[in-house]
């Protein structure tokens, strides 16, 4: 079997009621994501948070400043993972001047379950950066989501010939 890992990419506060760039479907979002880590944990899937933080050397952005609550992992998101590394990144290709390359050879990964926030930007940057080509990628298209319904699908359905679009329940059972 192949070593699998869930990324779970910026389900960060900003992205949720009350932070500075709210995006829709986030409870469900939320909800769905948290089971997929759940279920990931209990196949001995590792689970590695992504977490974007605003490069401070190109000022302040208008979300995911250093500092602030709303850079924080949603606090849900946390519980269900436990002690799960976070990679940190200023790009939205997760692997674009990150450890995550070496985290995942350390894991021994060879495929990669991924999710989280924004399907068009962070989420379809990693799915298809460079470096994924190393990995078996598949998205999670339930435990996505992004400004709104109709990017959401567009961006699916752009990925759809270079990435496999599954639901967590068809990935993780």
């Amino acid at each position: 079997m192949k070593h699998k890992a869930l990324l779970v990419i910026d389900m960060q506060n900003d992205y949720f009621f009350g932070g500075s760039f709210p995006l829709w479907n986030t409870q469900q979002t939320l909800s769905n994501v948290q089971v997929a880590i759940s279920k990931a944990i209990e196949q001995n899937i590792a689970v590695i948070h992504i977490q974007h933080v605003a490069d401070e050397t190109m000022g302040i952005a208008p979300f995911f400043n250093a500092g602030t609550e709303g850079v924080n992992i949603h606090q849900d998101v946390i519980a269900v993972a436990g002690d799960a590394p976070i990679v940190v990144k200023t790009f939205a290709d997760a692997f674009e001047n990150t450890n995550l390359q070496q985290l995942l050879e350390s894991l021994g990964s060879q495929e990669l379950l991924i999710c989280g926030m924004m399907t068009q930007n962070c989420v379809t940057h990693t799915a298809i950066s460079k470096a994924a080509e190393n990995y078996q990628v598949s998205i999670l298209t339930d435990c996505c989501t992004t400004t709104d319904e109709m990017i959401h699908n567009i961006a699916l359905h752009a990925l759809s010939p270079r990435v496999p679009l599954v639901t967590s329940e068809q990935a993780l059972g």
